[in-house]
């Protein structure tokens, strides 16, 4: 079993009457990515401010990399590293200046050396000594990111890094993460591409109005919403109005030939609607499986739209 990166106990956090964490729990395996969803106002960026020490919280205990946030603000704040959706560069400075005095304010050994990799790492080394201010997003949000990466953080915060970017420099982002991941690194992500959550992450919290209204796997999220099915095409009418009959609680298309059968996608399940079939001598064209996405999750879980998401 992974040891945790970070624990998270009763955390509370109110402004005035407005309660935005209503003692909220969860923990994150070391070297995973763990995704925090939630629509507007649910207060995701609140908790990245906690777990990052930028925000104290009224009740409850956190720990990060094995420290408590309230007593040891200095040794959390040398095992994490914080980027936002908004590229934190300074556009007066090309990309390696940008580096070089990331690396300068860490005391960083062998800083030059760092640089160089970094660059090398992020794809940066042919603009390296452009200006920032000449770079696309793509490029500020990965010169963020390769800043962010400066001492070697055991933990990194992606507060929505990917937004405003184009599909191409999105995927790329992904791969940087994976490799980060894969590095050991532990990342918490909040996004408002549920795309990228269920690409990304290992396990998900679902945050709404101050709660915790769910966690898992993606796959056991989606498992928790209604709405898994297989879809069956027939040659004509008469197999269809034959299967209808015989498997309960189907639904039909006349038009396109077609059978929706709620199932829960397991293999059991699936080989039990097979055998009715060929015990009724019924053969489908065509055999699909279809479980509700992330958007359906969120849908069903909040009561918003997927579009509603955003980072606070």
């Amino acid at each position: 079993m992974k040891s945790l990166a970070i624990a998270v106990s009763g955390l509370r956090k109110a402004y005035g009457d407005k309660v935005v964490l209503d003692g909220i729990d969860f923990e994150v395996a070391a070297g995973s990515v763990f995704s925090m969803l939630g629509p507007n106002g649910a207060g995701k960026t609140t908790t990245v401010n906690v777990l990052a020490t930028l925000l104290k919280a009224d009740a409850g205990t956190v720990h990060v990399a094995g420290h408590d946030v309230a007593t040891a603000t200095k040794q959390v704040r040398a095992a994490i590293g914080v980027t936002g959706q908004f590229a934190a560069v300074d556009e007066l400075l090309s990309g390696r200046e940008n580096l070089q005095m990331m690396a300068d304010l860490k005391r960083v050994e062998s800083g030059e050396q760092l640089v160089s990799r970094l660059l090398e790492r992020f794809d940066l080394a042919e603009s390296a000594d452009k200006m920032a201010s000449a770079y696309s997003g793509g490029m500020r949000r990965k010169l963020d990111l390769a800043m962010t990466l400066v001492g070697n953080p055991k933990i990194i915060f992606l507060d929505e890094p990917t937004t405003g970017l184009d599909p191409r420099s999105r995927r790329a982002m992904w791969e940087i993460v994976r490799e980060l991941v894969a590095d050991g690194t532990t990342v918490f992500l909040t996004t408002q591409y549920l795309e990228e959550a269920d690409q990304l992450a290992d396990r998900i919290a679902v945050l709404d109005q101050g709660r915790l209204v769910a966690q898992g796997t993606p796959e056991e999220l989606k498992r928790q919403v209604p709405g898994s099915h297989v879809r069956l095409r027939f040659a004509d009418l008469d197999d269809l109005d034959t299967a209808a009959r015989v498997l309960a609680g189907s639904t039909r298309d006349d038009q396109e030939l077609t059978l929706r059968v709620p199932s829960d996608g397991e293999s059991s399940s699936l080989r039990a609607l097979l055998d009715r079939l060929d015990e009724n001598m019924l053969n489908a064209q065509e055999f699909s499986v279809h479980t509700p996405d992330l958007d359906d999750v969120f849908l069903a879980l909040t009561g918003n739209k997927s579009t509603e998401v955003s980072a606070q």
